[in-house]
């Protein structure tokens, strides 16, 4: 090993934070931070100096030392390049060079440290990578955090659609003139809380894929059916607070090995014992005109071992995307495997991945702005004011990114306050207005059906009253086009049955 721990300490030989990067004892980093300043020799001018084990490489911050502890047998021209690099990420995160400083931003200089160094010997990565990779948090909790808010949302998802069949019940056994059977099973279903046929609206029915020509005047009276101030949401929102929510959420697709990309309605529930998971997240921020203003995509690749004989495995993974797309590796994964081969790896080979928990071993991340091939839909609004106070809106969707297929897009345009009038002329898919709020719903975005149109008059309202946009969706096809090619042995590359499943989905996406 060449680079034996690297620290900043002050004049006297006080460690404030110091990093190893080989075994050893507590005692030992004590005494050669404590020889230090006795090896110090007033008005010297060199950068380094050496004992009978160990070579110092130091350079003066203010009042304080970035020091490097080293073998003998080390380059030195190296080591001072790598003190160089360890003497700018320090003022990178403290904006004093101070003792208070130090200690208060000692987690990011670690970290910092650890992309710098692996096991002793310099990474080749530069300041702006450091920085870049720093702020990608590789923390545990957040891996957790992402795995538990999405099992809540897909188990959301279930209750909404469950809450629609009881509704199709309800209206059907009123049709026939019977009492609905779910509001019988309620009462014993759900505790002693009573759930009454009127606590439940009626989901908007489904209208027309093909576009229609006739004037329909949608009021907040006509779109409202049932007790006023409760719909589908706040029947889900109830069943939420009675705890009644799978805690086993069905994943939006599940694909088998070696077959990626392909779709399948397998349930989350029969998972292979080694199960592969990719995860997007999506935050945008387009101007009317269609200019991206803001954009970043965050993604993370969970694996999860439901046998230990599957412990030691290599994921193949294809990179096909030609955008800046910056990669990271969990900390126990072999970088330069991944680098080289595109294979995630552990770095010591005898450890096998941990059973029975999902455990993020890629993540990747895409920022940019003013660069319209990003966006993955991109969403037009046109109003244009008329006569009598009124205004006319034209609405458009396209998809931008072909491979994409989205569902359950829901574009949700603002309305004016006050006593409005709204008529739908045109559109796709289906519409409902919920308090001030119109909500255009299309089922499936994709290569074939790719553009869509809404038009609508609002009286009285004008141009400013319908931004922002925002747009939701699911997806089980991802905008970074990373895919899992094979799984295999560690051993004797002996491939390795493996499912599948992809989730992309925006935080956010406005049209300001």
């Amino acid at each position: 090993m060449v680079l034996i721990a690297a620290t900043v300490c002050t004049k006297s030989g006080k460690a404030l934070v110091s990093r190893q990067f080989v075994e050893m004892t507590k005692a030992r980093i004590e005494g050669l931070l404590a020889a230090f300043p006795k090896l110090m020799t007033s008005g010297r001018q060199h950068t380094f100096v050496e004992t009978e084990s160990v070579r110092y490489v130091y350079q003066p911050l203010d009042k304080l030392y970035m020091l490097l502890i080293t073998t003998k047998a080390s380059n030195i021209l190296e080591d001072l390049e790598t003190l160089r690099l360890f003497s700018r990420v320090v003022p990178e995160y403290c904006t004093q060079l101070t003792e208070a400083e130090i200690l208060n931003q000692a987690f990011n200089l670690l970290f910092a440290f650890d992309e710098i160094v692996a096991l002793g010997y310099r990474e080749s990565v530069n300041l702006a990578q450091v920085r870049s990779f720093v702020e990608m948090d590789s923390h545990e909790e957040k891996i957790y955090q992402a795995v538990r808010q999405t099992q809540e949302r897909e188990a959301a998802n279930r209750m909404r659609e469950r809450a629609k069949e009881l509704q199709r019940e309800r209206l059907e056994a009123a049709k026939r003139g019977q009492p609905p059977r779910s509001q019988m099973s309620f009462g014993s279903g759900f505790g002693s809380s009573s759930v009454s046929s009127a606590s439940v609206e009626p989901i908007a029915e489904k209208l027309p894929t093909t576009p229609a020509r006739e004037t329909r005047p949608v009021t907040r009276s006509a779109m409202k059916l049932g007790s006023r101030g409760t719909d589908a949401d706040s029947f889900v929102s109830r069943l939420r607070s009675e705890g009644d929510i799978a805690a086993t959420p069905v994943g939006p697709a599940v694909t088998t090995g070696g077959a990626s990309g392909a779709r399948s309605d397998q349930p989350a529930l029969n998972q292979k014992d080694v199960h592969l998971r990719f995860e997007e997240r999506l935050n945008l921020i387009a101007g009317r005109d269609g200019d991206i203003q803001s954009f970043e995509l965050s993604g993370l690749l969970t694996l999860r071992i439901s046998n230990e004989q599957f412990g030691r495995i290599h994921v193949h993974v294809d990179n096909k995307d030609t955008r800046s797309l910056q990669l990271q590796t969990h900390p126990n994964v072999d970088k330069e495997s991944f680098r080289s081969q595109g294979v995630i790896g552990l770095k010591q080979a005898q450890r096998p991945f941990p059973l029975h928990s999902d455990v993020g071993v890629l993540k990747w991340r895409l920022t940019g702005a003013n660069d319209d091939k990003l966006a993955p839909l991109s969403v037009n609004c046109w109003p244009s004011e008329g006569a009598n106070g009124s205004c006319d809106v034209n609405i458009e969707y396209e998809l931008e990114q072909d491979h994409l297929t989205l569902t359950d897009v829901n574009i949700n345009i603002p309305l004016p306050s006050g006593n409005t009038q709204v008529v739908v002329h045109q559109w796709e898919g289906s519409y409902t207005q919920k308090g001030r709020s119109l909500i255009w719903s299309i089922p499936v975005v994709n290569a074939q059906q790719k553009t869509g149109s809404l038009e609508f008059t609002v009286t009285p309202a004008i141009p400013n009253d319908f931004f922002p946009l925002t747009v939701t969706w699911t997806s089980d096809t991802s905008l970074a086009l990373l895919t899992a090619t094979k799984v295999t042995q560690a051993e004797d590359g002996s491939p390795v049955d493996y499912s599948q499943e992809i989730s992309f989905h925006p935080d956010k996406y406005e049209i300001v």
